[in-house]
């Protein structure tokens, strides 16, 4: 019989702990804290996200259940629902925000070489926003509209892994395009996004710092034709062209050249008409790498589904941003353990398993490796296997 640690306690060894102590200590978390830390705060909200928990009380009678365990969970005593309650209000909520971008930046380290089946060598990211709608009455700090709140999640998703990389919670309001002003544009990567973000000061910016964007072109835009390159129209290519911005402003936004591509689906009947900076690649390239912006959709979809970001623990505005940041950095962990250990099982898979084990004594490979490659539930897991090999 395995006499060794809990499920949960194995997860939780895959966390740089030094780490989460020094953004602790960054932003003096546990200053005047006798027994609650910040540690055992994040194991609580963790084993929430894990396990599906609806409510503070919820997890308060989930853990005072198996209170023989909680010693070998990192517990000192049972958590109290007011005690996690005062942790989540008053507790810097950037401590978690820092160390899941920590978490961010292993896990994208170990998905660098993921093949995106387009032959590049380019980082390639997809920006875009889901928004998380709050009642008023309840959250009137997150300013959206005159009868509804809501909080906006913008996120730069690295397609090599599906790995979030940059992540900004604002109120409702806050619209998508000044997500860009946020952004430290890396040089020679490409960045995916629709056209929302058209703003030509802005993608201008993006230029000058030597990265790519790919955007769709809006119907009014003013141009004018430069150059048409030869193309394809068997692959949908109905025109490459090099065009000018001949809009008064627009021109003086963005000066320089760009590229048009027109394209028609196949599938679909949709004809689509993409603007780049990049100049080099096929077009049909440049379609491929559009198309792929759909997994930050699947991205929002996911969590959404399968994390509690949805349903809060708390109603101010540190209580939500500590969630949705703890939320984050309990996907990127369960990547990383899928990576670390070889696994090719889907993460909703690993996650459902991980909802019922977590309290076993049993070594955490064997607990997962038993998970079936494939689902036969497609109706629960509709294109939602983010991590699918």
């Amino acid at each position: 019989m395995y006499e060794g640690k809990l499920v949960f306690s194995q997860l939780i060894d895959h966390l740089p702990m030094h780490t989460f102590r020094r953004s602790v200590a960054r932003y003096d978390g546990d200053r005047s804290v006798k027994s609650f830390t910040c540690q055992d705060q994040y194991r609580a909200m963790a084993f929430a996200q894990l396990t599906y928990r609806e409510s503070l009380r919820d997890i308060e009678i989930c853990l005072s259940a198996q209170a023989s365990k909680l010693y070998h969970m990192g517990f000192r005593e049972p958590p109290r629902r007011s005690t996690l309650a005062d942790a989540n209000e008053t507790r810097d909520w950037r401590i978690h925000a820092d160390f899941a971008q920590r978490l961010i930046a292993q896990a994208r380290q170990l998905y660098a070489d993921t093949d995106l089946g387009l032959d590049l060598k380019n980082s390639v990211y997809a920006l875009d926003s889901t928004t998380i709608d709050l009642c008023l009455s309840v959250f009137p700090w997150a300013h959206f509209r005159t009868t509804k709140s809501a909080v906006k999640m913008h996120t730069l998703l690295d397609l090599r892994g599906n790995i979030p990389s940059f992540i900004h919670i604002s109120d409702g309001k806050l619209h998508d395009v000044n997500a860009l002003d946020l952004l430290i544009a890396e040089p020679g990567a490409i960045y995916v996004m629709d056209r929302g973000y058209v703003d030509f000061a802005r993608l201008h910016t993006l230029h000058q710092a030597g990265a790519f964007f790919i955007t769709r072109a809006k119907s009014n835009m003013d141009v004018r034709r430069v150059y048409s390159a030869a193309s394809n129209r068997e692959n949908g290519i109905i025109c490459d062209q090099i065009i000018a911005l001949a809009g008064v402003q627009t021109s003086q936004h963005y000066p320089e050249h760009l590229r048009r591509i027109r394209f028609k689906d196949v599938e679909t009947g949709k004809t689509l008409v993409f603007l780049t900076n990049q100049k080099s690649l096929h077009a049909a390239t440049i379609c491929a790498l559009y198309k792929s912006r759909w997994q930050v959709e699947l991205f929002f979809k996911w969590i959404k589904q399968h994390l509690r970001i949805k349903k809060f623990y708390g109603t101010s505005e540190n209580a939500v941003k500590t969630q949705i940041w703890i939320a984050v950095s309990v996907y990127v962990l369960v990547a990383i353990v899928k990576k670390r250990l070889g696994l090719d099982a889907s993460l909703y898979t690993l996650l459902q398993i991980l909802s019922l084990t977590l309290f076993e004594k049993m070594p955490i490979l064997q607990a997962l490796s038993q998970a079936p490659t494939t689902s036969d539930d497609h109706a629960l897991d509709n294109q939602l296997n983010l991590f699918t090999s």
